[in-house]
């Protein structure tokens, strides 16, 4: 006999009705920045905090989902990870270069946006600048004419792919690094990139700072470099040691079990949040963004600012980060591949994967090979959501339909006073699950704090899984269950939670 599947979400909230009204109004106003008062109460500063939303940019980016590295340069053929910047430029000769290759392989896998090492660490640039004869210009590829980065913006353009840059901040080749016309020399280098080649929508540097010719440590005028982006490319975030996105502190592509948006930021003040509005700041926010747990309750109260600083989870496909052909046979499987993305874009991340190219200027085809397998299993996993083929009630909230319509910037609203939601989704025959899927409509703020999947096995409710930050996209994968009813309890949340996507899938690992 087939029995009657119900799905009951449980949203308990605890805020009355003025606060529910003052988190609507702040939504419709949101800063990707506020600052806290020393006469703020504990309430005011959870109202603030669940409306802290993303700048445009920040949004664009986070619902990319999954990014792209491309890390070539003089380094892929001297067999090193970091050079030393005395390389002879003749070394480099991609004899097959095809930058659609890369883009595609990087496409096909389901990837949208790539960065290029246009410089490392050694200085080489992959451009034909004027700053420098550390160049493309000085090697035998394309007689001194060739412009890897022109080729790779024009394939991003070619395949509609978003396109970035990674100039490294560290040059041991420069003459000048170590002292102030160091800043002039990098200037001049990022105007280039930002001038010469269409749109581009990621810069990323690191914190990488070594010793000049001089022996002295260089200052970099990130401020400076900031506000040169904001200027010459507004639509571009800048990564890692810049205002828009945070490292998440590991290179092994697993993000926190807890991971928060909204952070708290120790250099935040009135004039400047208000001057850059959704714009989103224009400097580094300062604060602890290495710790297991930077934004729930007991963080944030202690906080002087909040600002909106989404984590940025990086990996490279094989175990360096420059193509080393030693490594062919170390490539990660699809389902390693499948795992770290269940923990970094399943953890409220962007996932950003190296893929290196080879010597001879592509992407190896062990590599190729494995971002297919990695794409095709993606789409296995997540080919069946069980909610879509549901009946859905609800309680309070009459848009039950915006779970399932894949348009995360609708979501399930509720009506107050009443802070308590009951969905209940109902099949015809039983189904077996073992994947779960939330996402908050973050146009509106992260504000999900804890949830629990609870299972009926006949007699009583069992936990199936559980967990503490939504945000962007959560996944959780779990032992499966084949059950008559079946329920979600959002157990805390800032203001009312605006969950906008509802998935169960069916997937064991093999």
């Amino acid at each position: 006999m087939h029995r009657t599947i119900f799905l009951t979400v449980t949203i308990f909230l605890f805020h009355s009705l003025a606060f529910f009204s003052a988190g609507a109004q702040d939504a419709a106003t949101g800063r990707s920045a506020v600052v806290l008062n020393p006469t703020d109460t504990e309430t005011d500063i959870i109202r603030k905090a669940a409306t802290v939303v993303p700048a445009p940019r920040q949004l664009r980016w986070q619902q990319l989902e999954l990014t792209g590295f491309f890390h070539f340069g003089v380094n892929t053929f001297t067999n090193r990870e970091w050079g030393d910047g005395k390389e002879d430029p003749r070394l480099f000769n991609p004899t097959e270069l095809d930058a659609g290759q890369w883009v595609k392989a990087a496409k096909d896998a389901g990837i949208r946006q790539v960065i290029l090492t246009a410089k490392h660490h050694d200085g080489f640039c992959l451009w034909p600048t004027a700053t420098t004869t550390h160049s493309v210009k000085s090697s035998p590829w394309k007689g001194g004419k060739g412009d890897v980065v022109k080729e790779v913006a024009e394939a991003c353009r070619r395949y509609q792919m978003g396109f970035g840059v990674y100039l490294s901040p560290w040059d041991r080749n420069s003459s000048v690094y170590g002292t102030d016309a160091y800043n002039d020399f990098f200037v001049q280098q990022l105007t280039e990139l930002l001038t010469r080649y269409g749109r581009v929508d990621e810069v990323w540097f690191d914190g990488a700072n070594g010793e000049g010719p001089n022996g002295k440590k260089q200052v970099y005028d990130f401020e400076r470099w900031y506000k040169l982006i904001r200027q010459l490319q507004p639509g571009a975030v800048i990564a890692i040691m810049g205002p828009d996105v945070r490292w998440v502190g590991t290179e092994s592509g697993y993000g926190r079990e807890q991971e928060w948006s909204v952070v708290p930021a120790n250099n935040l003040d009135q004039s400047a949040v208000a001057a850059n509005s959704q714009r989103g700041i224009a400097f580094k926010p300062e604060g602890d963004m290495r710790g297991d747990d930077l934004g729930s309750r007991q963080q944030i109260l202690k906080a002087k600012g909040l600002v909106w600083y989404p984590a940025e989870t990086d990996v490279s496909i094989r175990p360096g980060w420059f193509f080393h052909e030693s490594e062919n046979g170390k490539v990660k499987t699809p389902e390693k591949l499948l795992d770290i993305y269940f923990h970094s874009v399943g953890r409220n991340g962007v996932l950003l994967l190296n893929i290196p190219p080879d010597k001879r200027g592509l992407v190896h085809e062990n590599d190729v090979r494995q971002l297919k397998e990695w794409k095709q299993l993606r789409d296995e996993v997540f080919k069946t959501n069980l909610v879509k083929t549901a009946a859905i009630q609800a309680s309070n909230g009459s848009r039950t339909g915006v779970l399932t319509d894949e348009k995360t910037g609708t979501d399930l609203a509720t009506r107050a006073p009443d802070s308590v939601v009951t969905v209940n989704l109902s099949w015809k025959t039983p189904q077996t699950f073992s994947v779960l899927c939330l996402q908050e409509n973050i146009r509106k703020g992260q504000r999900i704090e804890q949830f629990v999947l609870d299972y009926w096995d006949g007699k009583d409710w069992r936990k199936a899984a559980g967990g503490t930050t939504v945000g962007y996209k959560r996944l959780v994968q779990f032992e499966a269950v084949r059950a008559s009813k079946v329920r979600l309890r959002i157990l805390s949340s800032r203001l009312n939670p605006c969950l906008a996507e509802l998935g169960l899938y069916n997937y064991t690992a093999k």
